[in-house]
């Protein structure tokens, strides 16, 4: 009998020490993930960033060049100033977003997220031989935290437009009311994701555009569409792609209606 506790005391001693190295290793992980957080946040920060970059440069180098067109050096400046406060903005937002914390969303008419995305981005996409077509009720509107949403549309259109350079191709943004919310999709018609890609798009630092001789602007950092997913996952939506090479593309967002 004194054998048999002797052996269950030291059972028990055994799996408390276990226990402790099991709590000890958890908290490692818990702050290597919190570690590893940070650095994502941070590429998602300098991805959505970058993103506005390029047109800011436009117009500063709009004005610049043209001094003495005051009404051209005007507007440059205006809309270089309002795509600062958009980065202020953006940069608040994917911390809140980080950070676990709540943002108020409000009620906003998709057409015009949509119109003042393509405002910030500067360039006729007619320029690169791409048609884009809106087909958006003008009252259609969406429950959420209109600069996230924005930041999402952003990166998928410009994913869309570079899919489909050098070259030509249409893009397409509809939306609609539906059954479960509001579902809005952003399609082109460019080289189009392997099967086996599919299944990856959404994962950190996966990314498609690996070519050496790719310029900046085309080259991939694999953590937009992550940030994407982030941001539908915190509107309570889903996101889901289609895809056939050489045939295009298809984001599939829905959100929930108010």
């Amino acid at each position: 009998m004194t054998s048999i506790i002797a052996k269950r005391l030291s059972l028990h001693k055994d799996l408390a020490n276990r226990q402790q190295q099991n709590d000890a290793l958890k908290f490692q992980v818990s702050r290597l993930q919190a570690l590893a957080n940070i650095g994502t946040v941070t590429g998602m920060i300098a991805h959505e960033i970058n993103n506005l970059l390029a047109p800011l440069t436009s117009y500063a180098t709009l004005a610049l060049n043209n001094p003495d067109d005051k009404s051209l050096t005007e507007k440059a400046l205006q809309k270089a100033v309002r795509n600062c406060e958009r980065a202020s903005k953006i940069m608040e937002s994917m911390l809140a977003v980080a950070n676990g914390e709540a943002q108020g969303k409000k009620s906003t008419r998709l057409i015009i997220l949509v119109e003042d995305i393509f405002t910030c981005l500067c360039r006729d996409f007619a320029k690169d031989g791409i048609t884009v077509k809106i087909q958006i009720p003008e009252d259609l509107t969406v429950w959420a935290v209109p600069v996230q949403i924005q930041q999402v549309l952003m990166n998928l259109i410009l994913n869309a437009r570079n899919a489909m350079l050098p070259g030509s191709g249409i893009l397409t943004i509809k939306a609609r009311n539906t059954a479960n919310g509001v579902q809005i999709r952003v399609c082109d018609t460019g080289c189009g994701i392997e099967p086996a890609d599919l299944k990856k798009v959404f994962e950190p630092f996966f990314t498609t555009k690996v070519d050496k001789n790719s310029s900046p602007d085309t080259s991939g950092s694999g953590l937009g569409l992550v940030f994407c997913k982030k941001i539908v996952d915190e509107h309570d939506g889903s996101i889901s792609v289609e895809s056939k090479p050489a045939k295009g593309t298809t984001f599939k967002i829905t959100l929930p209606k108010n």
